[in-house]
């Protein structure tokens, strides 16, 4: 899809921002240092973002992210006050999330069938992995060359060495259609099902992770609190970490305290990329 395509030319924007910042580069430099004319990055941008260059811009900055997190702190409250553990909603997309039982955990996976597919999103190419009983897997994958995939398969089946893995595109292009562009009719109608691998206290904190509305934030410290443990914040950190099912639960939207948006297992740049557009869609959103 054009939107994936797309992504790989605003990384290399990302980056370059990141690494200039305080030179704070015009739109001009920007495209010459990416090699395009202003006009086509301004197109780019806009079928991307859903805003201009320099409207997402604002959105990578240190002062959004803290204005964020202030406007963020009442939404939450709210989704953490209503006591659901889910189903919760992703945009328009209701999720069911499901652990494994311990002796499937102690096993690995044994005799459980994993189906597979690499497809195009937003934020660049990504293996989705699912089973009769929901969606197991979801990484980005770091670049384009031919071993990247082979590479991605090998961390699949390190998360699930007693299954049996096959290809299966066609489902799992189904899901990333629903979870990437749920505005093309793409959405199922029933709830989408997440089956989780982890500890009770992971999968709690990964049910509190989809508490987080896109367009919000929080922090370690605050997401530990919300759950009750306000001691806990690198246990809750660590957790966040180990999620296996990226965007979908949505580990990126945790940040530093003082507003870095900080590291991620598939890339800070596509970390800020994920946050920037999440915030231009809830802006586009609120002016129509």
């Amino acid at each position: 899809m054009k939107a994936s395509a797309d992504y790989h030319t605003v990384a290399r924007a990302l980056r370059y921002l990141d690494e200039n910042y305080l030179d704070q580069p015009s739109l001009d430099e920007l495209a010459e240092a990416l090699g395009l004319s202003k006009f086509h990055l301004q197109r780019l941008f806009t079928r991307w973002a859903g805003v201009s260059p320099k409207r997402f811009l604002q959105f990578l900055t240190l002062d959004h992210a803290k204005r964020l997190l202030l406007d963020s702190e009442p939404v939450l409250a709210t989704a953490f006050a209503s006591g659901l553990s889910g189903p919760a909603r992703l945009h328009d997309l209701f999720i069911n999330t499901e652990g494994v039982t311990p002796g499937e955990y102690k096993s690995g996976g044994f005799s459980l069938s994993i189906g597979y597919g690499f497809h195009a999103t937003p934020f660049g190419e990504a293996l989705l992995a699912t089973t009769e009983r929901g969606l197991c897997h979801l990484s980005f994958l770091a670049g384009d060359a031919p071993g990247d995939r082979e590479a991605y398969l090998g961390v699949l089946e390190e998360e699930w060495p007693g299954a049996t893995l096959s290809e299966a595109s066609k489902p799992t292009a189904e899901l990333a259609r629903a979870i990437f562009y749920p505005g093309d009719g793409s959405l199922p109608k029933a709830p989408l099902s997440v089956f989780l691998k982890g500890t009770n206290y992971q999968l709690k904190v990964w049910n509190a992770l989809l508490r987080i509305p896109a367009g919000s934030v929080t922090t370690y410290g605050r997401l530990a609190g919300a759950m009750g443990s306000p001691g806990s914040a690198r246990a809750v950190g660590t957790a966040v970490g180990r999620n296996a099912v990226a965007y979908l639960i949505p580990c990126h939207r945790v940040i530093r305290e003082m507003g870095g948006f900080g590291q991620y297992r598939w890339g800070s740049v596509r970390k800020s990329a994920m946050l920037a557009w999440e915030s231009a869609q809830k802006a586009t959103r609120q002016a129509s």
